[in-house]
């Protein structure tokens, strides 16, 4: 239908790799903040809490804030980062690869609650200093608030987002409140130290930080847990697995193209800051453009034969952004996937897939909720 086709409200979905890109890394295409919010008609369909709460996080914020709240995280995954965190990650991968092999001795296991539902919230969970007992609700309270994240939620799924949005705001303010009570030598009181000394207003600035850490704890959930699941699923496919445990050194390779081929968001949206024109087509100001990330990596102009999962395809994708909002946590998410597919090469020589991905029913941030697998 071409690389930017009319929505049926004042928007547009862009497929097209080369547009998508365009539109992710331009200085002429800014998140829908609050401010947008305001201008827009209905902007009563944007008046629930937790749209609102979502709006003032990282992923909705533009220059100077966003500028400003992002530089203070600094650059949180660089590659000391990823070294220290490696064995970490490495520990909880081979404990809940135990808790796998234990249940795969009596047959078939879910994949997603045993394995990769878990690392995620391991890995963030520990970095931030979140106390293990507390991660089974953190993990649900997410799956509940991301219906706010949604294109087009209903009524009732904004109510339970609601719901999540005030226990998440009441757990990481309690978290900061704690933190600041009991600094430790840990992430979050780096961050308390940076806030203090950039922000005189103490209630503002632990308002900044509730919305940062609890921000970089959801958002580093679903996603990985998705591509850990998608990544099992598309791999342990009995040529690709034993292909893979023949060749490790392209384990990496693998991720990128599960990356490519099945990315955890299919939907991420921007607003025209201006009048302007994206691949041939007249846009508005303040219309909104949806970068489809699952049609651009699908692109044959960018990567021919798109259908086709090809581990040696040294291919290009879109999965984690780019410009000023790349993914904060991409690297992390790398790492974890790298480091459980090695495990699990290693470990399960003839692990496969016994069903199909359940996913839950959304467009924007996939989830597979189960995926059997045996031995």
């Amino acid at each position: 239908m071409g690389d930017v086709v009319r929505a049926p409200w004042n928007g547009y979905f862009v497929t097209g790799f080369d547009a998508c890109s365009q539109v992710l890394r331009g200085r002429n295409w800014l998140a829908p903040d609050l401010a947008w919010q305001e201008r827009q008609d209905d902007s009563k369909q944007w008046d629930a809490i937790a749209t609102r709460e979502m709006t003032t996080t990282l992923a909705r914020l533009n220059a100077p804030e966003h500028t400003c709240q992002r530089r203070s995280l600094g650059n949180l995954f660089d590659r000391s980062t990823i070294e220290r965190l490696t064995p970490d990650v490495e520990r909880d991968a081979d404990r809940l690869l135990d808790e796998l092999a234990e249940k795969l001795r009596w047959g078939e296991a879910d994949f997603v609650s045993t394995v990769s539902e878990q690392l995620p919230i391991s890995t963030v969970g520990g970095w931030l200093g979140i106390p293990p007992e507390d991660y089974p609700d953190i993990l649900e309270i997410t799956h509940n608030q991301v219906f706010a994240q949604e294109l087009l939620p209903t009524k009732s799924q904004l109510a339970v987002s609601a719901d999540a949005t005030l226990r998440l705001r009441a757990y990481f303010t309690d978290l900061v409140a704690r933190r600041r009570a009991e600094p430790r030598h840990d992430v979050l009181t780096g961050w308390i130290h940076t806030w203090d000394a950039m922000e005189p207003d103490r209630e503002r600035a632990d308002e900044i930080l509730y919305r940062l850490t609890m921000f970089v704890t959801i958002a580093s959930l679903e996603t990985t847990a998705t591509l850990l699941t998608s990544m099992t699923s598309l791999l342990t496919e009995p040529g690709r697995w034993a292909w893979l445990r023949k060749y490790p050194e392209h384990i990496d390779a693998a991720v990128d193209e599960v990356l490519r081929y099945d990315p955890p968001i299919h939907i991420n949206t921007r607003i025209a800051a201006e009048d302007t024109v994206l691949a041939g087509v007249p846009i508005k100001k303040d219309s909104m453009i949806h970068v489809l990330y699952g049609a651009a990596n699908h692109d044959p102009r960018r990567n021919p034969d798109p259908g086709a999962f090809d581990i040696l395809r040294g291919g290009s994708h879109l999965t984690f952004g780019g410009g000023v909002h790349y993914c904060l946590g991409a690297a992390l998410a790398k790492l974890e996937a790298r480091t459980l597919l090695a495990r699990m090469l290693d470990r399960f020589p003839t692990l496969h897939t016994v069903s199909q991905p359940v996913y839950a029913p959304r467009m924007v941030f996939r989830r597979i909720t189960s995926l059997g697998v045996a031995l």
